[in-house]
């Protein structure tokens, strides 16, 4: 597969959870559970996911609209590592902080390792 197609895919990939970001409200009952926050830490939670779904946002658009300038320049090749860095962290972050031992977080853990390779090949190529 071409590194182009691989950058475009991971548009795509950040594109998704982008919006699945957007959907934590409704998916995870955010009104009801983050009401027994101190109201600090529910303004904390909600801040922290909309501006992780900007990043995503943002990591999508450059993808898309920037392609051929991540293979080609340093700051480019640059931000592939570190989008790959990135879907690695959130990798590891997954093992650490989520149950081991659950089918959905092993296949969270997957996706993100995708996550990861999808900008990591482009730039070993």
């Amino acid at each position: 597969m071409k590194n182009e197609t691989l950058i475009v895919i991971g548009a795509v990939y950040n594109l998704a959870f982008a919006v699945f970001h957007v959907f934590f409200w409704k998916l995870f009952q955010w009104k009801e559970d983050l009401a027994s926050l101190n109201p600090l830490n529910r303004a904390v939670m909600q801040v922290l996911n909309l501006c992780l779904t900007f990043a995503f946002l943002i990591f999508a658009y450059v993808s898309f609209f920037h392609t051929s300038e991540m293979l080609a320049s340093g700051l480019g090749r640059s931000l592939l590592a570190l989008i790959a860095i990135f879907w690695f962290l959130r990798a590891i972050q997954q093992m650490v902080f989520f149950a081991r031992d659950k089918i959905e977080s092993i296949a969270f853990f997957v996706v993100f390792l995708v996550g990861g390779a999808l900008y990591t090949v482009p730039l070993l190529r």
